[in-house]
């Protein structure tokens, strides 16, 4: 067989083969492949590895204030001491040059007394630190194709829990871990012949489940999303992986980077540093992917990442947008969020997006403001035209400064439009929504 013939095979195999008419594990391991190849996608169109360089810029100005604000916290409730420990264990794969990164960083810390800092400075700090946690949000929003952000209010109050409670959770855990592995009865376990070794396996999972929990923690409460638990914890078990492994191979590099050292002196340990910011955010952002996939898994498709839509296109999907959300509301149904109409339209979530908010700004279609954030109707049915939906979609874009009517034109040209627009609103004939939910009940 040619190459050719092969990779044709796998391909019919991975993507045109049913799920439902293979064994679970069959099942399930076509679609874990599924997930990495799109994964893999995404990192080689480049989005990823761009949003993990900008997130090691703003980590560089924000690392130490957020250090000092969870320092604060932390030793309020008496485990500040667990921060260094935590550096340590981050910074491990950085040898030497992270144990000295570490107690500089510590050094930092402690200067920082918020308590004798002036209301603006303090003001500044916490801006700083509300910058990170907002760059690491859009970063998470992008990867999870989500263009809406928070609201101020609802940025402050949830950056604020995850200042506030994050850190004691995730300190709390590392300190109960090091209280058990230091016990008198590990202790006695450990000097038990065979014992030692399963203590010593048993440390290490519960270390990598640490890191796993607290990777689940990021993925559910910063993305601006509803995120599946079980989705989450995949994505930050992959990350897990990756960071152990990433860790395991950039150690090795650092102990033969003498050469580095000769060249570039002291400024060594800041590009090392620097080289392994950027591999940590780029790993976050590469289970953040493998997240979004599991929880979305009609995504894998290349067919789904195509965001090009043409007049036509735009036309039939806010009609059957109109639809689906007439029915849900005029049958009192369950209503449609985004990603309900994403799936039951077998089109992404980021160009029904397109359609969506001429819709929105039209005022033919609203969003709710509770945790469902479902779809509702603008105005009463039978006030929402067929022409006026057409007329939003077909306008999605055009501004001001450049629409239809600032473009030269030539009279004839005009009048043929004119024509054109006129027999369309005829055929119409004043048509509602409301008549075209009735219409697609009475067929079905």
């Amino acid at each position: 067989m040619t190459i050719d013939a092969i990779t044709n095979r796998l391909n019919t195999v991975i993507w045109d083969t049913s799920l439902s008419s293979m064994p679970k594990w069959q099942a399930w391991s076509i679609q874990m492949l599924r997930i990495l190849i799109a994964t893999a996608r995404d990192v080689a169109e480049g989005l990823p590895t761009l949003r993990a360089m900008g997130l090691v810029y703003t980590t560089l100005l924000s690392l130490v204030p957020l250090l000092a604000v969870s320092f604060s916290v932390l030793k309020g409730f008496g485990v500040h001491n667990q921060v260094e420990p935590m550096l340590l264990n981050l910074l491990e794969p950085l040898g030497e040059q992270g144990v000295e990164i570490t107690h500089k960083i510590i050094g930092f810390v402690d200067n920082v007394n918020v308590r004798v800092l002036g209301s603006l400075s303090l003001v500044f700090l916490f801006y700083t630190v509300i910058s990170l946690l907002t760059k690491i949000e859009q970063a998470l929003n992008n990867t999870w194709r989500i263009s809406e952000s928070r609201g101020l209010i609802q940025r402050i109050t949830e950056y604020i829990s995850v200042i506030m409670v994050g850190p004691v959770l995730i300190f709390s855990a590392i300190g109960l871990t090091a209280s058990i592995s230091t016990s008198t009865v590990a202790n006695a376990l450990a000097s038990m012949e065979g014992f030692g070794t399963l203590i010593w396996i048993a440390s290490k999972l519960t270390s990598f489940l640490l890191i796993a929990g607290a990777i689940t923690f990021i993925y559910i409460l910063v993305p601006n999303e509803k995120v599946k638990i079980k989705s989450a914890f995949t994505g930050a078990v992959v990350a897990a992986l990756l960071w152990k492994i990433t860790g395991w191979v950039f150690s090795s590099f650092v102990a033969g980077s003498t050469k580095y050292s000769a060249i570039y002196s002291s400024f060594a340990v800041v590009i090392i540093f620097m080289i392994w910011l950027y591999l940590s955010w780029l790993i976050l952002l590469v289970g953040a992917s493998v997240a979004f996939y599991h929880q979305h898994p009609e995504r894998t498709s290349s067919r789904q990442q195509v965001l090009r839509l043409s007049s036509r296109l735009r036309e039939k999907i806010g009609l059957l947008v109109m639809l689906r959300v007439g029915q849900s509301f005029h049958q009192d149904s369950k209503k449609l969020t985004k990603q309900q109409l994403s799936k039951n339209l077998d089109i992404a979530a980021e160009a029904l997006a397109l359609v969506i908010r001429p819709l929105e700004k039209h005022g033919l279609l609203t969003e709710s403001c509770d945790n469902s954030r479902v779809y509702l109707p603008g105005k009463s049915l039978e006030h929402i035209k067929i022409s006026e939906i057409r007329d939003a979609v077909r306008s999605a874009g055009e501004s001001t400064h450049l629409n239809p009517d600032n473009v030269a034109s030539d009279e004839a040209v005009d009048s043929l439009l004119q024509h054109i627009n006129e027999s369309i609103y005829n055929s119409l004939d004043d048509m509602s929504l409301l008549d075209l939910v009735e219409r697609s009940n009475s067929s079905n």
